[in-house]
């Protein structure tokens, strides 16, 4: 492990390659819990959205229509990224 004094390769001071400043690790996203997260965002956002218009809140609903429209994407983002870790050979448990 390089220290503070150690400047050979062009390296910052303090920073080793491959680590975060200060020798932290880099950190890894739990994109499973993110994963089910989103889908019970999406879920819950469509259920609301439906209720508000049928409850006579149109306003309420497309508001709600637009966060199921955000958690949607972000279910099919973060889906990508889960299947390209698993081609990897990668598999980690729900909280990662």
């Amino acid at each position: 492990m390089k220290t503070e004094r150690d400047t050979e390769n062009g390296r910052r001071h303090g920073v080793e390659r491959g680590s975060a400043l200060g020798g932290a690790p880099w950190g890894r996203s739990p994109l499973n819990l993110r994963l089910a997260l989103a889908a019970f965002g999406l879920a819950a956002s469509v259920a609301l959205a439906v209720l508000s218009f049928a409850a006579g809140l149109p306003w309420l609903g497309i508001v709600m229509a637009v966060i199921a429209a955000v958690a949607l994407a972000d279910v099919v983002v973060v889906g990508r990224r889960v299947v390209r870790r698993r081609r990897r050979g990668e598999h980690h448990s729900l909280f990662e």
